[in-house]
């Protein structure tokens, strides 16, 4: 039998799968052949510094012609990256990763990523095995309510099914002017509804006062938009919310504030202060002004987002200070936050975000925006620590939703397993748990239209508001989004449904992926597959925290295990036009949930597009 020098998630080889926490003790063991006459071998180890250190290796007992070279490290908290060296007969050579985990003998091949995290790195357990809804709220659902103070200047809506306004100059209905009256009283009054999809963490996008409808210029972070209701209304959603076993986390937008605020005030409307007009204004400091095409500083060059300077003690005070903005609302009963753009907010604001919220309730949760894998990312030209203990329990997952909808529209199985398993080897299991496993948010094309038009957003606003699918495409996107959802719900994590998937919703980006819920007029057969889904996930114990084990991706076939103790669930998914074939590895004969597929105690055959779950 042929080995391989080395495999960073085989137990041979490294144990300890994954991220350690720090002082904890490391092995690590390579393989090397008795013809490579070698003479000693050693662990090269990079610091994210950019220094590199060597431990020598100890020669250990034989296999098939193989010898052992292992050594055991203790290392400190923060990020590492290592391959192997040794001298032989034939002179020095090196042993550096390549296909995903592999080693092989090669002078330029890449490093393995080892992780290492806080010791004392813990997260809210209650967010685990759950399910995740995130609402838009203007967009959800309106009670009817009459509201108080709604500002003058926003064009209210008459038409909940009318589509978003795309066009930027259209008068008083503009992008981002139009108003559909969801509200705060309108999501307590679904809770029942959410409770039946099996939701236990609600994620608002921003409820503060703002004079946009999607609220990420943000006007008054001490105030409810007056669309939405106010304190009051929150206060008693999130009562209602728990007594159902669902909490509710806010959306904090803190890298940058809107030009329409309370703080910088470019257009009076909130009297003659504010940064942009008073030179001596308390929030003068918060921003940047002079030699800008706008005259200061503004999130990714857009004027109505003046850039906050984080690390002012002013602001950060007002952020995360024991009376302010995140005290308060976690006070008030929200159970945590999803920090905006957290890989353009300083370490410094993210260390006290923590420090902040786990003061008001050591189980609040702390969620960042991170589009890439989050361990290893780099901003600003400076290496993130957000997984290593002191800043974020967790982050949106980006990297599964890509690698989901990837597969579902190209079969490449291998590469959704490849991605799966890069972000389990590089994320501490405290955040892996809690990973936001979403398929489609505010930022992105509804999932079915993501899927039903793969790479061909091919068009402005202007096309997009035409774009409509045809039926066929709808049917064709719809049956593989069960697919892509059933992996989405059973992979580790936290599955996340963004509002209206569930009933069919679609739509291109911004503001197409924003539309109304259509209230009776859900796509009846998709909804009762996410509740069903819903239902059969809350049941079982191995989707809490349970071993993740990968059996098959070949050939757009792509299976897995998840266990727990006894509770033992495989899950399997074609994503091709052909019959597949998949193990079953513990003989399951119980079919939890499936379509398209037969099955006996030794393989489980899917036909075209079917997946199954077996217990």
């Amino acid at each position: 039998m042929n080995y391989y020098p080395f495999n960073s998630r085989e137990k041979l080889y490294k144990p300890h799968f994954g991220a350690i926490k720090a002082g904890e003790t490391l092995l690590l063991r390579v393989l090397l052949h008795f013809d490579a006459h070698v003479h000693d071998c050693f662990l090269v180890i990079k610091e994210d510094s950019g220094n590199f250190y060597e431990v020598k290796m100890e020669p250990k007992e034989w296999l098939e012609g193989y010898r052992f070279y292992d050594t055991e490290i203790t290392l400190n908290e923060g990020l590492y990256f290592y391959k192997f060296r040794y001298t032989s007969d034939y002179g020095e050579f090196f042993v550096t990763k390549t296909g995903g985990s592999l080693g092989i003998v090669s002078n330029d091949g890449e490093l393995w990523q080892q992780t290492v995290y806080a010791k004392d790195f813990s997260t809210p357990d209650y967010i685990k095995g759950g399910i995740i809804y995130q609402i838009f709220p203007d967009r959800f659902y309106s009670s009817g309510t009459k509201k108080k103070n709604v500002f003058e200047d926003r064009f209210l809506c008459e038409s909940w099914e009318k589509q978003p306004e795309y066009r930027q100059n259209n008068g008083k209905c503009s992008l981002g002017n139009d108003y559909y009256g969801g509200d705060l009283l309108g999501i307590e009054e679904k809770l029942p509804y959410l409770k039946d999809l099996g939701v236990s963490v609600i994620y608002l996008n921003p409820i503060f006062e703002a004079h946009s409808n999607h609220r990420y210029n943000t006007a008054d972070y001490l105030k409810i938009d007056p669309l939405l209701g106010d304190e009051n209304d929150l206060k008693n959603l999130c009562k209602s919310a728990k007594k159902l076993g669902i909490s509710i986390i806010f959306d904090g937008v803190f890298s940058h504030t809107g030009d329409d605020s309370i703080y910088f005030n470019r257009y009076k409307r909130y009297g003659d202060g504010g940064a942009y007009n008073d030179m001596s204004s308390p929030y003068r400091k918060w921003y940047s002004f002079g030699n800008f095409d706008c005259g200061y500083a503004a999130w990714w060059g857009v004027p109505s987002l003046p850039e906050v300077r984080e690390e002012t003690p002013e602001f950060s005070e007002f952020i995360t200070g024991d009376n302010g903005v995140i005290s308060k609302w976690l006070k008030l009963g929200l159970a945590g936050v999803r920090l905006d753009v957290a890989d353009e907010l300083p370490d410094v604001i993210l260390n006290k975000i923590r420090t902040c919220a786990k003061k008001v309730n050591k189980d609040s949760f702390i969620l960042g925006e991170v589009w890439e894998d989050a361990s290893n990312k780099i901003s600003y030209s400076k290496r993130r620590k957000f997984l290593q203990g002191n800043q974020l329990d967790s982050v949106m997952n980006y990297p599964f939703a890509n690698g989901i909808i990837d597969y579902v529209c190209t079969k490449n199985a291998e590469k959704l397993a490849e991605t799966v398993m890069t972000i389990l080897e590089n994320y501490p299991k405290e955040s892996i748990h809690l990973l936001m496993n979403h398929i489609g948010t505010h930022d992105t094309a509804r999932v079915i239209t993501a899927i039903a038009r793969y790479n061909c957003f091919c068009g402005d606003r202007a096309w997009q508001s035409g774009a409509h699918l045809s039926n066929d495409e709808y049917n064709f996107a719809v049956l593989r989004l069960k697919i892509a959802a059933v992996i989405q719900y059973c992979l580790p994590g936290v599955p996340s449904l963004y509002y209206g998937d569930e009933a069919g919703l679609t739509g291109y980006g911004d503001p197409f992926c924003r539309g109304t819920y259509p209230w009776g007029k859900e796509n009846t057969d998709l909804l009762c597959f996410y509740k069903a889904l819903g239902t059969l996930r809350r049941k079982h114990k191995c989707f809490v925290d349970g071993e993740y084990v990968p059996i098959c991706a070949k050939d757009g076939a792509f299976g897995f295990l998840r266990i727990k103790d006894n509770d033992v669930l495989q899950i399997c998914a074609n994503a091709t036009e052909n019959n597949a074939d998949i193990n079953n590895v513990y003989r399951l004969k119980n079919v939890l949930f499936g379509e398209n597929i037969s099955e006996n105690d030794e393989k489980i055959t899917l036909k075209p597009y079917g997946y199954c779950i077996l217990g």
